[in-house]
Parts: C-alpha cells; sequence; structure tokens
C-alpha cells in the first residue's frame, strides 16, 4: 500500500493560489516550496502540489487542461461533519472560488464544493451513515 498522495495540479499564479488555500486554513511544507512549486497540506501524508504551468510542462509531453474549460480531475477530501463542509466552502468563496453545483444530500453522506481560482474542482464530503443502506454500496 501507499503511504503518501501528491496530488500535481498546474496553476497560472503561484502567490496567488497560495494566498487562496493559506486563506483556507491550509499550510505549506517549506521543504518542498519554491517559486516554482509549493506543497500545499491537506492532512498528514495527503498533499497536492500546486506547479507554475511552465513546471508543469516539465513533467507530460500532453497539454495542460484549462481546468475552467475541462475537467481532467475532481479532488474529494472528506470532512468531519456537514458544518466543516459547509465552512470550508464559504471560506472558499470568500476567498474567490466559484461553487459548480448546489450542495448534494445522500442521506449516508452530505457533500458540496468548490473552484479554485485556476478552476480545479475541489469536492468535499461527510460521511454519516453506511452507503449500503442507501443502495449506494
Amino acid at each position: 500500500m501507499h503511504s503518501q498522495i501528491f496530488v500535481n495540479l498546474p496553476v497560472k499564479d503561484l502567490p496567488r493560489s497560495m494566498a487562496f488555500f493559506k486563506a483556507l486554513g491550509y499550510g505549506f511544507d517549506a521543504n518542498f516550496t519554491n517559486d516554482l512549486a509549493a506543497c500545499l497540506v491537506l492532512a498528514p501524508n495527503l498533499y497536492a502540489m500546486l506547479l507554475t504551468e511552465p513546471f508543469f510542462k516539465g513533467f507530460t509531453d500532453k497539454p495542460i487542461a484549462d481546468a475552467k474549460q475541462t475537467t481532467e480531475v475532481l479532488v474529494c477530501l472528506s470532512c468531519e461533519s456537514r458544518a466543516e463542509v459547509d465552512a470550508l466552502v464559504a471560506k472558499a468563496v470568500a476567498a474567490g472560488a466559484a461553487v459548480p453545483r448546489a450542495p448534494q444530500d445522500h442521506g449516508f453522506m452530505y457533500g458540496h464544493g468548490y473552484e479554485d481560482l485556476d478552476g480545479h474542482i475541489w469536492e468535499l464530503v461527510h460521511m454519516s451513515g453506511d452507503p449500503s443502506a442507501a443502495g449506494a454500496a
């Protein structure tokens, strides 16, 4: 099994993206942060690497998707409560994020999310029950 995850995301303006995520209460690992990349700490062993687009291009021969026009990935993070989900979405909106859709309540799972400044979609969920009880197993 794996012990860590690093999701790599291209960003247009690294200082602006860092300020956005700091406004949500996240921090950065200084050991892996410089003018080209910033290591966003989501939780112990969960990281998102925010890479300037020119630096990101060095890791792939494919074109970089414009996350405001297409969706390549949905980043989903678990939260301890519905209130935490809603509070984090509210912080994101206050920091300049967009909300792509209304909250979703599936009984056993509540979710909401936001699009960051570069259009990456961050989904937040709180699991409060057994998904098999709702026929979602």
